[in-house]
Parts: structure tokens; C-alpha cells; sequence
């Protein structure tokens, strides 16, 4: 075959000019399936969690536990029930939250083993994720009736006297204050309150530390007595915050006890203690009373008692007999004083689920509601027997915690009543307002550090669903029949 260069130029040039044209065709006609562009799609709504929640069940399936789970603030409409918390809406200020520690509860501690009895007072008294923050105890001066047996800081054999108080003693007392220096090095800014269950025996009119009253012809020697204690404890490196003259005065039938009636308390207070902690310059508070909310006109005798009046800073109450609704009572009539909770016991007969009710709606729900700057539970810890106690002392008394052996412990209903509060009101947090009613009691608080806090209860029969509403928006969560649930948000 000859090749032939001049056609073959020409064949390619053909060939172009076909090529050209087919693309230039193409590119106008329609395309039988074109690209698609990708669906727009909105980016997801991001809940965030503002609410921390921690829950205990009345049946125990949880003890003060952090719940998983979003709980966020929105503007949804629903038709449950509103807790609605006001801030703008202030109240008292708290002092804190806490127990009596009794000679009994430090003896029986003190058989753990060195770790153990550390970590215990770590997670009573400490802050940390794993305390519950305890910032309030009460102690006794001389023995409570949780001590092993009954005792002053001033006994003497009978018909002696010692009026200059020079045999005047804290060493009866000494593990109680190696303890408490072990506290305060946890938490420096806990406040302790100190009450005597009987006077020295010497002073009284029955030779017996089981009732009887203090001689008239004492009072100005029992004043120094106050005095002493309160300077030696100081002397210790234990500030003493406040004292009432005497545990439970109108029940003395404890061992030990002693009757002190309201003419007489109110007598004590203006004759004798208040000049004697004013001529020592003790700054201590005097707190009337110390006794059930069932007479409330004991404290308002000694209020309306003009010389009395300056020296006294406010009432204490426990809640054996009458109405919580008291320290109202009493708070509206003297607005300038305090009040305070200091004692409620649980039973060892008690029921869990029945006493945490009973107790978080009453004395940490219902003190609060009521103006109380502390709520305190009884005492810290016993043995499974419930024991130490004195002869004829409370014998079914059950502790925050019972010792079960030098390695292990036991944490009761009174733990998880106190914890609901303490591990998220310091002290120094102001109670703020919230609705109340039907079956969700509940008090609200905000922190030092602007923290809010809602303690709810459902004291009802059936689960509750209920929105916490604050600033015009809410969040919605619910709580079983007989559940605690503390609530906190910034």
C-alpha cells in the first residue's frame, strides 16, 4: 500500500472539525440526568444540662445519687405543676446543716482503725465529691445521756463545794476534744454549739445528775462554770459559737437532766450568765430554751423579759411534740432574734423510707420554711447495739452511722436526711423563695458562690412530675412517691 501523505492531512483535519462540532452540540443540548444538589440540613439542637440532680428513694434503690440524663432550662408548655424559685426573694441567712456529737458517738469511732476512722471524718466534715460537708455540730457540756456514764467537768464527792471552781476539769472529756481539734483542722469555719444536760451535781437540789433544779444560790457560780469551759475550750483551739443554758429543761427524766423552768432560765440569762460572758468579753452566743416546738411561750417569756432580752440571740426547738409552724411563732413575735433547730432522733424502730420523709419535710424542709438558721439531726454514730448510753438514757437513739467493726461502718437514714442539705447549702447561703404545695415540699436556697439550690420531698402516694421554673424558664423532671431530690444550677 502506498502511503499518501496529502489524504492523510486531510482525513485528520475532517476528523477534528466532526469532533468539534459533536462537543459544541452536546454542550447545549438538555442533560438527561443532572446533579443533584445536597438536601440543606439544620444542624441539631443542642440540649445542655443546667440542672444537677442527686436522688435517694424511700425503698433505698438510691442514696443521695448524681442522676444521668439532660435536665436543661426551655420555654416548651406543659401542664404539670410549677416549683417556681425566686431569687429577689430573700430569707434568713443558714449557719449550716449537722448532728450532736455525743461522747458515745466519739467512743465508738474511735474503734475503727486508724484509715477507716480518717476517711469517716473526712466524708462527714470534708468538701470534697465524696463528703457530704457537715458545717453545724452540737456537744454536749459534761455528759448527754449517749454518754457511757453521766458527768460534769466539776463532780466532788458529797457535801463538798468549790465555788472558785478550782477543781474544774475537761479531762473527762478529752477524747471529744482530740476529735474535734481532728474536725476543725478539716473544716476551720465549722460552728459548734455546746448545751449541758445537768449542772454539777453539788449545785443542784437533788444529789442525783437526774432532775432537780439548780440552786438559786449557784447561779453566779454556774455562770463561771460557762465561762470556764468556754475559755478553756478556746485555750484548746475549739471556739465555742453559741450555748443554751440547758438541754430539754422542761424533761427531767433523763440521765443526766435538770429542770429549768422559763421564769428561772430567763433569771439565769439577765442575773448571772449574760453579765458573766459580758465582764469576760466572750462573744459566744446565749440561745433560750433548747425543747420541744410545743411551747412556744417558753422562749417568749424569756424574750419579753426586757434585761433578759440583750443578752439573749435567739430560740432553739426540737420537734418531739408540737408544730414545726412554732419558730414562726416565735420569729414573728421577736424578729430581731433567731431561731434555730437543734435536735430530732431517729428511732431504732423506725422505717427508712417513713423516717426520711418524715424528717427532710419537717426538720430540713419545714425548719427552713420556718426561719431556722441551722437544722441538726441527733447523734453521729452508735454501735449496733445502739449504745454507749448512760443508765436510763436513750436506748433506742440510731445514729447517722453505725460501727459495725474497726474496718467498716453503716450509713443510716439520719446520714442521707442531713446530706440532702449540707452537701449543697453552706454555710453563708441564703434561703430565697419558692412555692409550696400539694405534695412536693420544698425549700430553695442560693450560695456563697451563686449556686442555686431546691431540696424537694414527695410526701404523696404516686410519682410527681413537676417543672422548676427560674427567670421565665423551666426544666421538667419527677420524683417517686417518699423521694428526696436536692436540684442545683448556677
Amino acid at each position: 500500500m502506498k502511503f499518501n501523505l496529502k489524504n492523510t492531512i486531510k482525513a485528520f483535519f475532517f476528523m477534528a472539525a466532526v469532533l468539534a462540532q459533536v462537543k459544541c452540540s452536546s454542550s447545549s443540548d438538555p442533560v438527561e440526568n443532572p446533579p443533584v444538589d445536597p438536601p440543606v440540613v439544620n444542624p441539631p439542637v443542642v440540649v445542655t444540662n443546667d440542672v444537677d440532680f442527686w436522688l435517694t428513694k424511700g425503698n433505698q434503690s438510691a442514696l443521695l445519687v448524681k442522676q444521668g440524663g439532660v435536665l436543661g432550662f426551655g420555654t416548651t408548655a406543659n401542664a404539670y405543676a410549677n416549683i417556681e424559685v425566686n431569687a429577689s426573694q430573700k430569707y434568713q441567712t443558714i449557719d449550716g446543716f449537722g448532728y450532736t456529737l455525743t461522747g458515745g458517738s466519739v467512743e465508738v469511732m474511735n474503734q475503727l482503725n486508724a484509715t477507716r476512722r480518717s476517711a469517716l471524718l473526712q466524708e462527714l466534715f470534708g468538701t470534697g465529691e465524696n463528703s457530704i460537708g457537715v458545717s453545724y455540730i452540737r456537744i454536749s457540756i459534761g455528759a448527754s445521756d449517749l454518754n457511757a456514764e453521766p458527768f460534769t467537768y466539776n463532780d466532788l464527792a458529797a457535801g463538798e463545794t468549790d465555788l472558785n471552781l478550782a477543781k474544774f476539769s475537761l479531762e473527762k472529756d478529752r477524747n471529744l476534744i482530740t476529735m474535734l481539734k481532728e474536725i476543725i483542722a478539716i473544716n476551720p469555719k465549722i460552728l459548734i454549739l455546746a448545751t449541758p444536760w445537768s449542772a454539777p451535781v453539788w449545785m443542784k437540789d437533788v444529789a442525783s445528775f437526774k432532775g432537780g433544779k439548780l440552786k438559786t444560790e449557784y447561779y453566779d457560780v454556774y455562770a463561771k462554770y460557762f465561762v470556764k469551759y468556754i475559755q478553756q475550750m478556746k485555750a484548746e483551739g475549739i471556739t465555742i459559737d453559741a450555748i443554751t443554758p440547758q438541754n430539754e429543761p422542761l424533761h427531767d427524766g433523763n440521765n443526766p437532766s435538770m429542770y429549768m423552768s422559763a421564769a428561772d432560765q430567763a433569771s439565769f440569762i439577765k442575773n448571772s450568765l449574760g453579765p458573766a460572758f459580758k465582764t469576760a468579753n466572750l462573744s459566744v452566743k446565749i440561745i433560750a430554751y433548747d425543747h420541744n416546738c410545743d411551747n412556744p411561750n417558753y422562749p417568749k417569756a424569756i424574750l419579753a423579759d426586757a434585761d433578759a432580752f440583750p443578752f439573749v440571740d435567739g430560740s432553739a426547738f426540737h420537734l418531739y411534740a408540737g408544730d414545726i409552724s412554732a419558730l414562726t411563732n416565735v420569729y414573728n413575735s421577736y424578729p430581731a432574734k433567731n431561731v434555730y433547730f437543734t435536735e430530732q432522733w431517729t428511732s431504732s424502730e423506725g422505717s427508712f423510707d417513713g423516717d426520711l420523709k418524715w424528717h427532710v419535710r419537717n426538720v430540713i424542709i419545714g425548719s427552713m420554711r420556718n426561719y431556722s438558721k441551722n437544722a441538726l439531726e441527733w447523734n453521729v454514730a452508735n454501735n449496733a447495739n445502739f449504745g454507749p448510753h448512760t443508765d436510763g438514757g436513750c436506748t433506742m437513739c440510731k445514729g447517722a452511722i453505725t460501727i459495725t467493726s474497726s474496718d467498716s461502718y453503716q450509713r443510716n437514714v439520719a446520714y442521707y436526711i442531713i446530706a440532702h442539705a449540707s452537701k449543697f447549702v453552706p454555710a453563708g447561703s441564703v434561703r430565697i423563695d419558692s412555692n409550696s404545695g400539694g405534695n412536693l415540699q420544698n425549700v430553695a436556697f442560693v450560695t456563697p458562690s451563686g449556686s442555686k439550690v431546691l431540696i424537694v420531698e414527695n410526701d404523696g402516694s404516686a410519682t410527681e412530675t413537676f417543672n422548676i421554673k427560674f427567670n421565665g424558664k423551666w426544666a421538667t423532671t419527677s420524683l417517686e412517691a417518699g423521694s428526696v431530690g436536692t436540684y442545683t444550677w448556677k
